[in-house]
């Protein structure tokens, strides 16, 4: 009873043929008895005046309103414990109707507070209590301490059944506070995938686009002026371009799901020389500068500065002017990791005439926040533009 959900409808359809069936129940009950005849436990007689219409009415009263038990349970309790009262009052046997107190105590038990319940037993026993003090020379005290026990014991029932379902229902409520927390990791996850995707895009395209771009106007001035020029600047670029399409490859290798992703090594600060020299051929004056002891850098830290340095020098071949020169320093220190990329171009005035703000200024922001590192960028003292990092390194 009460242990399975089901729709409102359901549950009017079953209380309904419940409240028949006790209700036909007792009046067959209140029927087929009269005084003298035995009941009970034990043989005990059956008390009070013979069933008539009246009596009849009033058991129905008692048994009919359980179809409407879960709506109002402790309402009912309250309403059909005055017919059972006038049953008793009057001299009549209330029969079975008393069954109908019972199914309503267990009904507000399971389905009502704590202080709610405890009324409803109180008023069943009181109720009880006054409908056997006319019977009291009938009835004896095991059978009074009967009645107690089955009370006290539906009672008990029903309010194991409501923290059952509360439990229940909380532990649902947490599976269901856990899905959703699961599938929020899950599109922050995806979103912290998507934003490092786009970040590593942006500086492979932007860096070997800009240096293609540079060597291809290069090659167009020295196409007939010194063709031997124009041709190592078209190698160039076509290096340039398998590199970059390498790059990509490795990258978007990720995003694939009909099989494992093929990616390449990602590249770290020991290849810092290779990319001083493109940015060389690409016409940047570039000097590098190692200072301290080398060491082997996380990962995550040795591709956030390599490519710090590469969207630093690209912002410098495209901003800083063509007499430009820039100066790469990389300082290993016990705790922390220092790269400082400088030019003496005027970068900040064609910064701002472009509009302040790029995309690959705020992917090397990401980048060093990621890793609980410092950055500043802005213009030197001297003139030029400066890109200044500090990641901190724990110790091994």
């Amino acid at each position: 009873m009460d242990c399975v959900r089901t729709s409102p409808r359901r549950q009017l359809i079953s209380d309904s043929v419940l409240a028949v069936v006790v209700t036909a129940s007792s009046l067959l009950f209140a029927l087929s008895v009269g005084p003298g005849t035995t009941a009970g436990w034990e043989g005990v007689p059956v008390f009070g005046r013979p069933a008539d219409l009246p009596s009849l009415l009033l058991i129905a009263a008692c048994t009919l309103p359980l179809a409407f038990r879960r709506r109002w349970p402790f309402l009912l309790l309250v309403a059909t414990s005055v017919p059972g009262l006038l049953l008793t009052g009057l001299g009549y046997n209330p029969g079975l109707a008393d069954f109908a107190a019972i199914i309503l105590l267990y009904t507000v038990a399971t389905q009502r507070g704590l202080a709610l319940s405890v009324l409803a037993a109180v008023l069943v026993m009181a109720c009880y209590l006054a409908g056997a003090l006319p019977a009291n020379e009938q009835l004896g005290w095991a059978d009074h301490a009967i009645v107690v026990v089955v009370t006290a014991l539906v009672w008990v029932v029903g309010r194991t059944i409501r923290l059952r379902r509360a439990y229940l229902g909380e532990l649902v409520d947490r599976a269901d506070r856990l899905e959703r927390a699961r599938e929020a990791d899950t599109r922050a996850a995806r979103a912290e995938e998507r934003s490092r995707i786009a970040r590593e895009l942006h500086d492979v395209v932007a860096h070997h686009v800009s240096v293609m771009t540079v060597q291809a106007a290069a090659a167009r001035t020295m196409l007939e002026k010194n063709p031997e020029v124009a041709r190592e600047a078209l190698i160039s670029i076509e290096e340039m371009g398998r590199t970059a399409m390498a790059e990509m490859r490795s990258i978007v290798g990720v995003l694939r799901t009909d099989g494992p992703a093929e990616r390449g090594p990602q590249p770290g600060m020991d290849d810092l020389p290779g990319l001083v020299d493109q940015m060389r051929e690409a016409g940047l004056t570039t000097q590098l500068w190692l200072e301290g002891e080398t060491r082997q850098l996380p990962p995550g830290v040795d591709l956030a500065a390599y490519r710090l340095v590469q969207e630093a020098l690209t912002n410098s071949l495209r901003h800083a002017g063509p007499a430009a020169r820039a100066w790469v320093t990389v300082r290993h220190e016990p705790s922390e990791l220092m790269v400082h990329v400088e030019d003496d171009g005027h970068g900040l005035v064609l910064k701002r005439e472009n509009g302040g703000k790029g995309h690959g200024l705020v992917g090397i922001k990401e980048r060093v926040a990621l890793y609980g590192g410092v950055l500043r960028i802005g213009p030197r003292p001297g003139g030029g533009f400066e890109v200044r990092a500090r990641f901190p390194l724990k110790d091994r």
